[in-house]
């Protein structure tokens, strides 16, 4: 599933809203310095998703605030 995303670092309180457009709005704590506003959105998105870190990817915009995510959420056979 693959999710167009915007970023909006450097907030006191985390949260997740939809967009006008469509787009899901993600507002970090982190500032965007060496990589830390991906990895909590990577983080937000897992816990939101219901699937684990490695499952999601950042398919364009790690330099943007406008971003693609994907999530890989497979299941397992027994």
């Amino acid at each position: 599933m693959k999710i167009q995303v915007q970023v909006k670092p450097n907030f006191k309180k985390q949260s997740i809203k939809e967009d006008s457009d469509g787009f899901l709005v993600i507002r970090l704590k982190s500032p965007p310095v060496d990589d830390k506003a991906n990895k909590e959105l990577i983080a937000i998105s897992a816990k939101k998703y219901q699937a684990s870190k490695s499952q999601i990817i950042i398919l364009s915009g790690t330099t943007n605030k406008h971003k693609v995510i994907e999530i890989n959420k497979m299941r397992q056979w027994n």
